[in-house]
């Protein structure tokens, strides 16, 4: 049977050390959040690494619960939520059901400062405790050190990575063949890190949702990602795709910057690849088709042909936030009752690895059962905070399809999520802003053409008059304060029977949630346009949230021309337990655009 390792901290975004599996390659450790990974064992017991946002934590493992039921998987499943689950058609051959290893969004365990006005009741009182400051994550590229391990010399400090990918991408055949994980600038995967053996660190992850376009079914393929100079450990399914399939590839990463290369001189430009500007790259996600494939679905769902169903209601959530919120409605990845601070990032593709050879292989039933000694590799995303732990919480369910790589197993996608949310918009919707960490140029700057150019791929509509009153920069932290501070306070004691995604963050999945917010709301630059954080957390011994005081007081923007770009400082209550803030490793650096690092540096 799998084996599993316990993994000690990951990298995304942002700032968390994390480390890998034992043979994993050193590489400079830092996360942020919307994003972690996870290494499983296959007994339905998950170990989980974090990010968090834009700052540090102290590294651990982290133990979360399995996917909901439906996920067709080779692990059990729990039971069954209220709300719709299946595809709007059956999958071509029977679905067995089961359930996957989870991920999750992470917040640090930096805290912010007090809230302005009327405080929300919280899970476990603030205990007396002198007010800290934390400590400022050191920079990612601070370091260019570099240790030698026999005669490979591997770089330290490297956070970014290349993946090569196959001709013809969109075909069958395309999607069966292996994505190639190396090193950037000519860097071989031993000296930059980029394996996969390291993907707690530096691992890439494909995701492909197909669309029928002649009867609207939609199904998911997860693309296998090797590392170059590897083999996989199992020839990848070739999927069987409808005629005319419509296709669209979502790729995730556990580093910083991930660099698509074709693998021949067309290969991108066949797949419609978009990887973000000329000299500034979106960062840890790039897609293929996406406009393509969200035009035809949405052409398809104005039809009739393509059915996407409702998110669902649940008695389990308080309503909240007055004409603002979205009452007992399940949550979507564009409510602002969760979206953090860079939504609609990364997938929820899995892969085994063998950690005596580096090889890896689609994670599904069969090889599963069939490779011994395996680990279960997991690119984080927002996705999975919804699906994986606030909705079964709360009584919902995803939105799923046929997965063909895993015998048509029900499954989820980062493409179907958006599906979902497009299909049922609140009157407040959440759009990726000008001031998301991946939309930014390279000097740091706002970006209209480049947020757009994002949208275009996760099927939202560009940048006007009419959504930039919910989603300039300065409305999306109005909004993200007006909206979701309420939602976690009303539904504090149903989110507070929830696992936390990383207890090292919160204790559970509400202390989770509100750190989350928090460091979100420092990480946009909220404070910058005359707002003030509705979120003070207080932490124990280890600098993990062990309560939250939320301020449900609305709040209005002062300053409409500010630019978001985070630089405030955050602060934190420690417990009477902790004598002083948690030293050397409660904060590790940024590697990404550092304008969005709540330390400023």
């Amino acid at each position: 049977m799998p084996r599993r390792y316990r993994s000690a901290g990951r990298r995304s975004r942002g700032t968390l050390a994390r480390r890998a599996a034992p043979i994993a390659i050193p590489v400079a450790l830092v996360v942020v959040v919307g994003a972690i990974f996870a290494i499983v064992d296959h007994s339905g017991a998950n170990t989980v690494n974090d990010a968090a946002n834009a700052n540090c934590a102290s590294q651990a493992a982290y133990v979360v619960p399995a996917k909901p039921a439906g996920y067709g998987h080779h692990r059990p499943a729990p039971t069954a939520s209220p709300t719709v689950v299946a595809s709007s058609t059956a999958a071509p051959t029977t679905a067995a059901s089961g359930t996957a290893s989870p991920t999750a969004v992470a917040s640090s365990t930096a805290t912010a400062t007090a809230a302005p006005t009327t405080a929300a009741p919280t899970t476990g009182a603030p205990t007396t405790g002198a007010s800290a400051s934390a400590t400022p994550c050191p920079s990612a590229t601070a370091s260019a050190s570099a240790t030698s391990t026999g005669t490979t010399t591997t770089t330290a400090a490297n956070v970014n990575c290349d993946i090569i990918v196959p001709a013809n991408l969109l075909s069958a055949q395309g999607l069966a063949t292996p994505y190639q994980l190396t090193g950037p600038d000519g860097m071989t995967p031993a000296q930059s890190g980029c394996t996969m053996a390291n993907a707690a660190n530096l691992g890439a992850f494909v995701q492909a949702t197909i669309l029928n376009p002649q009867t609207g079914a939609l199904y998911v393929y997860n693309p296998l990602v090797i590392t170059q100079g590897t083999t996989a450990a199992v020839a990848p399914t070739v999927p069987t795709l409808p005629r005319n399939a419509v296709v669209t590839i979502d790729f995730g990463f556990n580093g910083t910057d991930l660099t698509q290369v074709g693998a021949t001189a067309n290969a991108l430009q066949q797949g419609n690849c978009v990887n973000g500007q000329a000299g500034s790259v979106f960062g840890q996600v790039s897609f293929c088709n996406g406009t393509t494939f969200f035009n035809d679905a949405f052409q398809l769902e104005r039809e009739g042909r393509l059915k996407v169903p409702s998110e669902g209601t649940s008695a389990k959530i308080v309503a909240s936030g007055g004409n603002l919120g979205t009452g007992q409605d399940c949550p979507t990845v564009r409510n602002f009752d969760m979206i953090d601070q860079d939504q609609s990032d990364n997938v929820t593709a899995e892969y085994l690895l063998n950690p005596a050879t580096g090889q890896t292989a689609q994670d599904t039933t069969s090889n599963a059962g069939n490779l011994t000694g395996t680990t279960t590799l997991i690119n984080g995303s927002d996705n999975a905070l919804l699906d994986l732990f606030m909705d079964p919480t709360l009584g919902c369910t995803p939105f799923m399809a046929p997965d063909l790589s895993n015998n048509n197993q029900p499954t989820s996608s980062q493409a179907l999520d958006e599906l979902l949310a497009a299909k049922n918009q609140t009157a407040l919707t959440a759009l990726v802003p000008e001031n998301d960490e991946m939309t930014l140029d390279g000097n740091g700057n706002l970006d209209a053409a480049k947020t757009n150019l994002y949208r275009e791929e996760v099927g939202q509509t560009p940048i006007s008059n009419q959504n930039n009153q919910q989603d300039s920069p300065a409305m999306y932290c109005q909004n993200m304060v007006n909206v979701q501070t309420p939602f976690l306070a009303a539904n504090q004691t149903v989110l507070a029977t929830g696992t936390s995604p990383v207890p090292a963050v919160g204790d559970n999945l509400f202390t989770f949630l509100a750190n989350r917010l928090n460091m979100s709301f420092t990480n946009l630059g909220c404070q910058n346009f005359g707002l003030t954080d509705p979120v003070t957390v207080t932490l124990d011994g280890n600098g993990a949230a062990m309560a939250a005081t939320l301020s449900t007081a609305p709040q209005t923007v002062t300053n409409t021309t500010g630019t978001g770009t985070g630089t405030g400082t955050a602060t934190a209550t420690p417990s009477a337990t902790a004598t002083t803030a948690p030293a050397g490793g409660h904060r590790r650096g940024r590697p990404h655009h550092q304008v969005m690092n709540p330390s400023g540096m």
